[in-house]
């Protein structure tokens, strides 16, 4: 099972999915889908317990020709069916089933359409774990678009009273941001090519011979001095061949030597560029983040946790695997810039997070904040930076997932998320407090919790950026300042003092948390302090990887 462990995370959702719609009973399709996902939670950990944290490269590789389509003298299209995960892509493997778990678990109360809720759901949980898994730009770009889908009418059908604009305005923003992207993937296909398939087609090769690093090597000479047929060129999606320089054409326009610009500008800067805005939707960065806060507030509870706690991730995977990972002297070469997007992504979604009255718009506007220090972590350049912004994406993951499903306790009894509606909730909520507690210092980042951890090995790797003037980090810091100042504002006028509901005829319903709601929000509580005070857990499996990416870059 080993060999096709990789397969079976992205497929047995989809095979879920199909099952939800055809099963008679519509009570057990919740069942369906939370052991769908405790299986994926399996899975993953199968996935960590085979890995080899001294490895630096990737494992559990899987690869298959998908579509190879002769073009004369245009070359060949070659796409692949290839998946591999490393130490990059492992923590936010597991930390997909985990949270895709917990948002199974937290829809069941779903009762509307609950054949379509839970196959969309199902559908949303493949797509999101082949973007971590996939090695190919066109299959990775694939399950991208294709998580625009179920999420769109997640938010569209089971929302709240402005679901359809929030929606809408969730799907443009990422539409047009996912164009962005399919732009440079072109681009970079055209510049590109498979070394090993290019072999095969000009006899260096035979069909089901091994490849070896003096043929590759061969292949790029060869390719360097113009002395392959364009019919004999394999053009290729393949991660692992597109970050490779040699693989480029000598005239490309997206070879690193080649020189060409666009105006005053060089063509692989223009495409940075759009690589980075169309990821940078999806994380969000600021100005490109207004989606997020209506998407936040108008979806249900279990859509929001796994929008903060897993597709956001997505933005930042794509920073360091394909920003950066192809276009790596550019990302350096742009790291002032970056950093100060992100300073003000931290900033700007701390002050404004200060500034809300309902608890889920806090809260989003906390995620842009906290997403922001995982850009000045990338925007570094350095290992700590990359290190941190990892661990930012797990920690932040496990937390917004835990502050969300509070805001949805309220919710779900009063239909009331106004912060001031409320007063000394510590009364008729005691464990509801202790838990909001545990998430809200958590979040602020408290030593002891693992968002402390992220936080402040993004801030060690900004300060050591050579590149990056101090005082980027150092203001950025004012977003710690901002998360106590909101946090614990909230936790003040919401829990302490005399209790006390602007709505009295609802008191009745304000009652303190079910077994469900515990258990879930209790493993989250566990995991953010687990990973606080055993940081290493994930340490260990990114930082060789990391290291070895610098070396490469090097």
């Amino acid at each position: 099972m080993s060999d096709h462990l990789l397969t079976l995370l992205i497929f047995i959702p989809f095979l879920g999915a199909v099952l939800t719609l055809a099963w008679p009973a519509e009570r057990s399709l919740r069942v369906i889908a939370v052991a769908v996902c405790a299986v994926e939670v399996g899975l993953a950990m199968l996935l960590y317990a085979g890995f080899d944290t001294l490895s630096s490269g990737y494992q559990f590789r899987e690869a298959v020709d998908w579509i190879t389509l002769p073009l004369g003298s245009l070359g060949t299209v070659s796409i692949d069916y290839a998946l591999a995960v490393d130490g990059i892509s492992l923590p936010l493997v597991l930390l997909a089933t985990v949270v895709m778990l917990v948002g199974a678990v937290s829809s069941w109360h779903i009762e509307s359409r609950r054949k379509a809720y839970f196959s969309l759901y199902l559908l949303l949980s493949g797509t999101v774990i082949g973007c971590f898994l996939a090695q190919d730009f066109f299959l990775f770009y694939l399950f991208f678009e294709f998580m625009l889908l179920p999420m769109y009418f997640l938010i569209g059908l089971w929302g709240g009273p402005r679901r359809e604009y929030a929606a809408i305005k969730f799907f443009i923003y990422t539409f047009l941001g996912s164009l962005l992207i399919l732009i440079v993937m072109i681009a970079l296909y055209l510049s590109a090519i498979d070394p090993v398939e290019t072999a095969r087609a000009v006899g260096l090769l035979a069909l089901g011979d091994e490849s070896n690093a003096g043929i590759v090597a061969q292949i790029q000479q060869a390719l360097a001095q113009g002395l392959i047929a364009p019919e004999q060129l394999v053009h290729t999606f393949r991660f692992e061949y597109l970050a490779d320089a040699a693989n480029y054409l000598p005239n490309a326009w997206l070879n690193p030597d080649s020189g060409i610009f666009l105006g005053d500008t060089p063509v692989r800067i223009w495409a940075f560029w759009l690589l980075f805005a169309g990821f940078a939707v999806k994380l969000p960065v600021v100005p490109v983040h207004t989606w997020l806060p209506d998407a936040h507030v108008e979806a249900p509870t279990a859509i929001s946790v796994v929008l903060a706690g897993i597709l956001l991730k997505v933005g930042g995977y794509g920073f360091i695997r394909i920003v950066d990972g192809f276009f790596p002297q550019e990302a350096l070469f742009n790291s002032v810039p970056l950093g100060l997007l992100a300073m003000v992504s931290i900033v700007y979604g701390g002050f404004n997070a200060l500034a809300q009255s309902d608890l889920k718009k806090m809260i989003a506007y906390s995620s842009v904040s906290h997403m922001g220090f995982v850009l000045l972590g990338i925007a570094a350049f350095t290992a700590e930076g990359f290190n941190g912004a990892i661990y930012q994406m797990v920690s932040h993951g496990v937390l917004s997932a835990m502050l969300f499903l509070l805001a949805g306790v309220l919710s779900d009894r009063t239909h009331d998320r106004q912060i001031e509606h409320y007063r000394g909730l510590i009364a008729p909520m005691p464990r509801y407090t202790v838990l909001t507690g545990i998430a809200f210092f958590a979040s602020l980042g408290l030593p002891g919790f693992s968002g402390f951890v992220g936080e402040l090995f993004t801030l060690m790797g900004a300060f050591r950026a050579g590149q990056m003037p101090v005082w980027i980090p150092a203001f950025s810091t004012l977003g710690i300042v901002l998360a106590a100042a909101y946090f614990l504002w909230t936790l003040q006028r919401m829990f302490f003092g005399g209790f006390w509901y602007r709505n009295a005829a609802e008191v009745v319903s304000l009652n303190d948390l079910t077994t469900r709601e515990i258990g879930l929000l209790v493993v989250l509580a566990v995991l953010t302090m687990l990973l606080g005070i055993l940081p290493d857990l994930l340490f260990s499996i990114s930082s060789p990887t990391v290291q070895a990416w610098f070396g490469t870059m090097a």
